[in-house]
């Protein structure tokens, strides 16, 4: 080998999903794909390298909405270098990362400012897809592909997170008490329904006693005047004079002092057939 030669043959590695970008004297020689590479070294360098596989950004933006409320929303942008677009991915752009956050900061400005805080919230798809949209035509020019873009978060001042908490928890408990209102409005419908068709089987029943007591009676005092020969008013006096008697013996049950005067029967009856039978004595 001359001595006078200065350049100095080098192997270079090149790692899978990688691309080296390589320099002759400061112009732009080729691109070095995957593998081991031999070269002489100082006049072909490998000035840069690029990785093929796919990366994130994440960006936070502050920004506020129609109703001016003042918002963080965090997007993640996933993208990669386009293997026959390294070249422009590395001498068109300093500052890939850079790029793609400024293209974020706009649309994200430009489309939340339109919607209100829950609309906002309600629209994260479209403002995801926005963002997609804005910079995939423009970044492929630049050898990037967009592969996807999500909006991971929308986060307000923490007030307003707190006053929309009190106002969710205020409205579900004033849900809560409708339906309570509701459902003891239907307990006391259906208590008064039953005590209403309780009173009416009551009376009804009652009814029915009073009427089968008053056959009875009727019956009785039917076949013993019958038998007997007596008159009818002979035996309903009999009858009288044993309920009362009955009726002693309950009170007596219950130590109650009571007046007892045997002429009661007799002024009990003339009471009541002075109730049931008219004086024939007064004019009409």
């Amino acid at each position: 080998m001359d001595d006078g030669c200065c350049c100095v043959p080098c192997l270079q590695c090149v790692r899978t999903k990688e691309v080296a970008v390589v320099e002759d004297l400061g112009n732009f020689e080729q691109l070095l794909g995957p593998g081991l590479h031999f070269m002489f070294w100082p006049l072909k360098t490998i000035v840069g390298r690029l990785s093929l596989r796919i990366q994130q950004l994440d960006v936070l933006c502050e920004t506020k909405t129609k109703d001016n409320v003042f918002v963080h929303v965090q997007v993640a942008v996933q993208y990669r270098v386009l293997e026959e677009g390294a070249y422009a991915a590395y001498y068109r752009l300093t500052d890939p990362r850079g790029q793609i956050q400024s293209y974020v900061f706009d649309v994200v400005r430009s489309t939340v400012p339109k919607l209100e805080l829950d609309a906002a919230f309600a629209s994260k798809a479209e403002i995801a897809d926005a963002v997609l949209a804005q910079l995939k035509d423009v970044m492929k020019d630049y050898g990037y592909e967009i592969l996807n873009t999500l909006m991971t978060d929308m986060s307000p001042d923490y007030k307003v997170k707190a006053s929309m908490n009190e106002i969710n928890a205020s409205k579900r408990l004033k849900e809560a008490a409708a339906h309570k209102a509701e459902a003891d409005k239907i307990k006391l419908t259906k208590q008064a329904e039953a005590e209403a068709e309780s009173r009416y089987l009551s009376g009804l029943g009652v009814a029915r006693q009073r009427k089968a007591i008053v056959q009875g009676l009727q019956e009785s005092v039917t076949e013993f005047s019958n038998e007997v020969g007596t008159r009818p008013k002979d035996v309903m006096d009999i009858l009288l004079l044993s309920q009362y008697f009955d009726t002693l013996s309950t009170v007596g049950a219950n130590a109650l002092f009571v007046n007892h005067d045997p002429s009661t029967v007799a002024s009990l009856q003339a009471s009541l057939g002075g109730s049931f039978i008219p004086d024939k004595r007064k004019p009409p």
